[in-house]
């Protein structure tokens, strides 16, 4: 189990930064009376699901096997 959890643990951080970097460099933004405004088009769902697979491997490597 902790074999699977670290597994999920180390894919769930990689997918939180490179899902993480494409969200904020999905953003546009544009001048509104002199002041910049940045209005985010990205699909986070991604990221979401990435910090989920992160806890779950995080929980599943934590946790200790009960005799």
């Amino acid at each position: 189990m902790k074999i699977v959890g670290s597994v999920l643990l180390i894919l769930g951080i990689i997918g939180l930064v490179v899902f993480g970097i494409q969200a904020f460099n999905d953003s546009e933004s544009f001048s509104v009376l002199g002041a910049e405004v940045a209005v985010s088009k990205a699909n986070w769902t991604p990221v979401i699901a990435s910090a989920v697979v992160l806890l779950v491997g995080f929980f599943l490597t934590m946790s200790r096997r009960k005799a």
